[in-house]
């Protein structure tokens, strides 16, 4: 009975000791199989996009692959980063993804982004042209500018205005996604980006048409055909707008908040 008892201990105790050495093994810091597994399969998604893009690919990497040791990885995926820059891994995979689901669906269903970004330039054109065909846009209404209108003038002015700014974000922005799908730069935040970028371009096409348009142009010779321009400009040259609005601040601050040495 006591052999028994004493041969039940050393069991336990050497599965408790084996149970430790597992743990020990488990814990041990390093690069776990998910992260080489993923590294394998974004150099192999690099790969198929350079060869079939044609873009011109590092030798080296042929031997870092044969390897297959983590050094030898991370320098191929580096190196293939570098040949297929612009584009990034996550990039290539969302166009890869958006190709892949997009089989069978019709031409505007394929890009998302780019459907709703000519859905909102549609929107933006009918609004110009029936804010165009009014009699309350004109010059004179326009000169009055927005503190001295009110009513359905004051409306149909900053509409007019609106939408030629998100006309002008809207050139800017689609431009900018055919550039970025013909490189295989596309990835998933920029449909949240783009959203900011048209309101943006809406807000800084007013400030330029509306109250930077007198410091600009003369005052006399603010017109609708100058107004429109100046609209246009700001809606596609946001961001330089928000880059002059920030600078302008900057330098305010400067006067009244000395710079810490």
């Amino acid at each position: 009975m006591a052999n028994t008892d004493s041969n039940t201990i050393s069991k336990a105790r050497s599965t408790v000791k084996e149970t430790e050495v597992l743990k020990t093994k488990n814990s041990n810091p390093g690069i776990s199989k998910t992260i080489i597994d993923e590294l394998s399969y974004e150099i192999n998604s690099m790969l198929s996009f350079a060869i079939y893009n044609g873009i011109t690919i590092n030798t080296e990497i042929n031997t870092l692959i044969q390897n297959s040791s983590v050094d030898d990885l991370i320098n191929a995926h580096n190196l293939l980063c570098k040949n297929v820059a612009p584009a990034t891994p996550k990039s290539i995979q969302y166009t890869k993804k958006l190709y892949q689901d997009s089989k069978g669906k019709s031409v505007l269903s394929k890009l998302p982004l780019v459907r709703n970004l000519i859905i909102l330039a549609l929107l933006f054109l009918t609004i110009y042209i029936v804010t165009g065909l009014s009699t309350e846009v004109n010059n004179d209404s326009l000169d009055k500018g927005i503190m001295n209108n009110n009513g359905l003038p004051l409306l149909l002015n900053i509409g007019y205005l609106a939408s030629i700014s998100g006309l002008g974000v809207l050139f800017y922005l689609l431009k900018n996604v055919s550039r970025s799908i013909r490189k295989g730069m596309l990835v998933p935040e920029e449909s949240i980006e783009y959203m900011a970028q048209i309101v943006l371009g809406i807000i800084a096409g007013l400030i330029l048409s509306e109250i930077l348009s007198v410091y600009i142009t003369n005052p006399n010779n603010v017109n609708l055909f100058n107004k429109s321009i100046l609209a246009l400009i700001g809606g596609f040259s946001s961001d330089a707008i928000f880059t002059i609005l920030q600078g302008v601040i900057d330098r305010i601050k400067s006067i009244f908040i000395p710079v810490n040495t």
